[in-house]
């Protein structure tokens, strides 16, 4: 480990001790540390070129996890335990799909360690007795697979209010794609809000939202779906892909794809790539055609060569005795092209 990690991992330590020293008395009872670190983050097999990046992202959803931990806290909300079964999902979905080496890795930490940062519900509008989930269904999920209580706050909340306690939650641990940010944007939009809300939900500006609606549109829903959130891909390649499927028929790609077996068993970020890949235009192939006609402008054959072949067609209709005579001259045509050092001569 390079000394430049070493001194990230130090000052982030001293930072959360400092601010662990400032916290309420009487707060003890919930741990943000020391495991906190491997929820927050699960563990990533990275190449040594990608590590300064990756320190870099983990250590601020680690400080945004710490942080949100201690808010909780400091603001005196009490952490319920509550049986997943009793809850629903956000009425807005902002995933499509989730890699299983990471849903993995969450599943092991909460396991090993428990759940350290609590889920966000509301009372279900709807439903008497049961939640919803403004952000946390990962930890949800996880903690419904391992068979125990998932801990939650629950505060009243409109719909406003938890699309942008959703949408907020999100952006700061940086896990939505952009795909994703953009088909949230859509969601929520056809669900009636505003753009402020939208705005505030993602945390962009009226530009910005604009963009990732404009992509959310152009996208066919089921194309979405099919690829997943392809975390690499940001605005310029689907915009490209946008607009490659444009007039194309969606349904039968899709159907196409859902049956490619080499294309549903890779990642997202490479099954953008062979979607796009498939649209992309095909070179044409270069192509010589040339006749060969008799002294009355009538054609004999026709010669056709193209990507390394070539083809003589003989229309025996006009010259049925040149087709027997070319055939029977091939073997000495051969015999002469390799006396006069041709190729098949080696």
């Amino acid at each position: 480990m390079g000394a430049g990690t070493v001194s990230r991992k130090d000052t982030l330590r001293a930072l959360l001790t400092a601010r662990d020293r400032q916290l309420p008395a009487g707060n003890s009872g919930v741990e943000v540390e020391p495991h906190l670190p491997v929820e927050a983050e699960a563990p990533r097999h990275l190449v040594r070129s990608a590590a300064v990046g990756a320190m870099g992202r983990s250590l601020e959803k680690l400080a945004h996890a710490a942080e949100h931990a201690r808010a909780i806290l400091a603001s005196g909300e009490t952490i319920v335990e509550l049986d997943p079964a009793s809850i629903d999902i956000s009425f807005i979905n902002d995933r499509f799909g989730e890699p299983s080496q990471e849903h993995q890795s969450l599943v092991a930490s909460i396991r090993e360690h428990g759940q350290q940062v609590p889920i966000l519900l509301r009372p279900h509008p709807d439903k008497s007795g049961r939640y919803q989930v403004a952000y946390g269904h990962r930890r949800l999920k996880a903690a419904a697979e391992l068979g125990r209580p998932v801990r939650a706050v629950v505060r009243a909340l409109s719909d406003s209010e938890l699309v942008v306690a959703q949408g907020q939650e999100n952006s700061a641990r940086l896990e939505l794609s952009y795909i994703e940010r953009a088909m949230f944007a859509t969601s929520i939009e056809d669900r009636g809000f505003d753009r402020a809300v939208i705005m505030a939900a993602l945390n962009v500006e009226k530009t910005q939202l604009s963009r990732l609606i404009s992509i959310g549109r152009a996208m066919p829903i089921d194309v979405v779906r099919l690829i997943g959130p392809a975390p690499k891909a940001g605005r310029p390649r689907w915009f490209a892909l946008a607009e490659k499927l444009a007039g194309k028929d969606v349904a039968s790609l899709v159907e196409g794809f859902s049956l490619n077996q080499a294309f549903l068993t890779v990642d997202s970020d490479s099954r953008f790539a062979m979607f796009l890949g498939a649209l992309e235009p095909k070179p044409r192939k270069q192509v010589e055609i040339k006749a060969l006609t008799d002294e009355r402008g009538r054609k004999i054959a026709t010669i056709r060569r193209v990507a390394g072949r070539a083809t003589v067609v003989v229309d025996e209709r006009v010259a049925p005795e040149f087709a027997e005579f070319l055939i029977d001259s091939l073997p000495d045509l051969f015999q002469n092209f390799r006396v006069r050092g041709g190729a098949g001569n080696h």
